[in-house]
C-alpha cells in the first residue's frame, strides 16, 4: 500500500469540509489534484470513503474510519515537531478532569490519546457526570478541568471557560422522508413532524428550545438515552431529529441511512469547552494539559 502523507492532508480537509472544492481551497491545491488523491487512496485502501451527491460529499462508513487513522497520523507527526518542547520525563502528577458523556463519546478521546502519548508519566482521571454535577465539582474545587458543553453553563460567575467547538445543528431523518427533497427547509416544515429526542446531555432541552417559537411543544414520538437509539429510530423513519453536526453518522448500527439537513433559520449551536474554577492556581499536569488541548485544535 503507497499512501502519501500529502493524500492524507487532502482527505481530511474534504471530509472536513464535505466538498471536494472547499476542501482544495482550505489546502491551497487546486480540485483536480485533490480529486486524484482521492481517488488514489480510495484504489489503494479497497473501499469507498465518500458518497458523492450534488451538493457536497459525505463520509461512507469505511470513511469515517479511515478519518480517525488519518487524524491519529496528523497528531503524530505534530507530536514530533512539537512534543519534544516539553520534558516528557519529569513532566509527573495527576490532573483530574470532569466529563459529560457527549464529550466522552465524541471529542474526548483524541485530545487524551495526544496527551498520554506525550506525558506518560502524568495520570488522568476521569469523572464522567451530568453537566450540573460537573459544575458543582469545579466550583468546589474537586477537578481541575472540566470537558463539557458549556453553551448550558449555570454557574457562570464561578467559572471560567473556553470554547473548543462550535457544532451547528442539522434536522436529521430518513433518505426518503418527504422533506429530504425540500431544498430550503423551514422550522415551519419541522412543525408537525413527529420527534425523536435525546435525553443526553440536556439535548432534548435543545429541541424544546427550537419549537418555542411555535404555540405548542414537540410531537415527541420517542425519548432516549441511546445515541444508536435516536440513529435507528430515525433511520426507521420513526421520527425527525435535529441534533448538532458533532454527533452525526450517516448510518445506523443497522445500516440504516441518515441525512442531515440546514434549516433556513438559524439554530442554537452546541458550543464544546474546556472550563475552571475562576481564580484558580493551575498545577503543573493541568496547564499542560490546557496546553495540549490548544494544540490539538490547530
Amino acid at each position: 500500500m503507497n499512501i502519501t502523507f500529502r493524500q492524507i492532508r487532502y482527505f481530511i480537509a474534504v471530509a472536513e469540509a464535505r466538498s471536494v472544492s472547499a476542501g482544495s481551497t482550505a489546502v491551497g491545491i487546486s480540485q483536480s489534484a485533490v480529486t486524484d488523491a482521492i481517488r488514489t487512496l480510495e484504489m489503494e485502501t479497497g473501499v469507498k470513503l465518500f458518497y458523492r451527491h450534488p451538493k457536497g460529499v459525505t463520509l461512507t462508513r469505511e470513511g469515517h474510519k479511515f478519518l480517525r487513522h488519518a487524524r491519529s497520523i496528523i497528531n503524530a507527526v505534530a507530536d514530533l515537531a512539537d512534543g519534544v518542547g516539553h520534558d516528557q520525563v519529569t513532566a509527573t502528577g495527576t490532573v483530574k478532569i470532569g466529563v459529560t458523556p457527549v464529550v466522552t463519546g465524541y471529542f474526548l478521546s483524541d485530545i487524551l490519546s495526544r496527551f498520554r502519548r506525550m506525558f506518560p508519566q502524568v495520570t488522568v482521571q476521569l469523572v464522567e457526570d451530568k453537566r450540573d454535577y460537573i459544575e458543582h465539582l469545579l466550583v468546589n474545587g474537586e477537578l481541575d478541568l472540566g470537558i463539557l458543553i458549556v453553551s448550558n453553563l449555570v454557574q457562570k460567575a464561578a467559572i471560567d471557560f473556553e470554547v473548543l467547538l462550535r457544532s451547528d445543528c442539522r434536522a436529521w431523518m430518513a433518505p426518503w422522508h418527504p422533506l429530504s427533497e425540500v431544498d430550503a427547509l423551514s422550522l415551519a416544515d419541522l412543525e408537525n413532524e413527529p420527534v425523536v429526542t435525546l435525553s443526553l446531555d440536556e439535548m432534548d432541552g435543545l429541541v424544546e428550545s427550537i419549537w418555542s417559537k411555535f404555540d405548542h411543544p414537540p410531537h415527541v414520538s420517542y425519548r432516549t438515552s441511546s445515541m444508536e437509539g435516536v440513529r435507528s429510530l430515525v433511520g426507521t423513519g420513526a421520527g425527525i431529529t435535529i441534533l448538532p453536526q458533532l454527533v452525526y453518522r450517516p448510518w445506523s448500527l443497522d445500516g440504516d441511512r441518515i441525512i442531515a439537513k440546514r434549516p433556513r433559520e438559524d439554530l442554537p449551536t452546541v458550543d464544546i469547552g474546556i472550563a475552571w474554577r475562576r481564580l484558580t492556581h493551575h498545577s503543573e499536569p493541568a496547564m499542560l494539559f490546557m496546553e495540549t488541548v490548544h494544540e490539538q485544535r490547530r
